[in-house]
């Protein structure tokens, strides 16, 4: 087992033109994530609470844009004023493709290329500030320096949110598996640990707990999918199941037919 560099090295690595068909694979299962978020809340009349003249929103890893994207075709916005939305990402790639998914109300505002720990405090503070599956290849040890820089940017009376898997849910457990059988490497940052650092933070923070599975019965779509979940796409499908620790997990993924499920779940942090 030969070690791969670091998570969030790799992470930001794939965030770019070269990576765009693995992204185009793991969002042919992921954007479920997005449509799962879209429908677990009153989005109209938690941004309607926020709206004022003026008002702004900070997309923090903004990655692709599918959030924004689920949200307007799930959610009826039309009433919302235009709200000027902030894209954050170290990658500028994403940053391009977030900007080229926004559409009313949401309108385009700064590309600030920076990691959520490195927003300057002159950047101010949102209305609305959320961080949807973006944070996985956050480094443990910046994490409360993430988290501090999360709860500055909100402005009085404005909306935290924070989606990300569990310790228990595919995408993490999926990871360790892949880190024990294939390629050491940092690993991913989970739910619990991001909900603690916001309170440690100062950050009162409710928990809305989202639980839901994606599959396929198609290798290839399975295939791409777990290489952009390691953020590797020099291992087969065939290696990762031939794979130590990692075979045993896909196995109690796949039924006696092939096809494969994986088990979400997700905590919406509220602060």
């Amino acid at each position: 087992m030969s070690a791969a560099a670091d998570t969030a090295a790799r992470s930001l690595e794939h965030w770019s033109e070269a990576g765009r068909a693995e992204m185009e694979a793991f969002y042919a299962l992921a954007t479920e994530d997005y449509r799962q978020l879209a429908l677990a809340a009153d989005w109209p009349a938690l941004l309607g609470g926020r709206a004022r003249p003026g008002w702004r929103l900070l997309d923090v890893a903004c990655g692709s844009g599918k959030f924004p994207t689920a949200l307007l075709r799930y959610a009826d916005l039309g009433a919302l004023p235009p709200v000027t939305y902030d894209l954050l990402d170290p990658s500028t790639f994403s940053i391009a493709e977030a900007r080229s998914h926004l559409a009313p109300p949401f309108t385009p505002g700064r590309e600030l290329a920076v990691t959520l720990q490195d927003l300057p405090p002159d950047a101010g503070a949102y209305e609305v500030v959320w961080a949807t599956h973006a944070l996985y290849a956050l480094p443990p040890a910046e994490l409360a320096a993430a988290a501090d820089r999360f709860v500055a940017a909100i402005a009085p009376g404005g909306l935290g949110v924070v989606a990300q898997a569990t310790a228990r849910s595919h995408y993490l457990a999926f990871y360790d598996a892949f880190r024990a059988g294939v390629h050491d490497a940092t690993p991913y940052t989970s739910a619990e640990q991001v909900r603690d650092a916001l309170r440690a933070a100062g950050a009162d923070v409710r928990e809305q707990r989202i639980t839901y599975t994606t599959g396929t019965t198609d290798r290839v779509v399975a295939e791409g999918f777990l290489q952009r979940c390691a953020f590797d796409d020099t291992v087969s499908l065939a290696e990762m199941e031939a794979a130590p620790v990692l075979g045993d997990y896909l196995a109690g993924c796949r039924d006696a037919d092939g096809a494969y499920s994986f088990d979400h779940e997700v905590l919406l942090l509220w602060l």
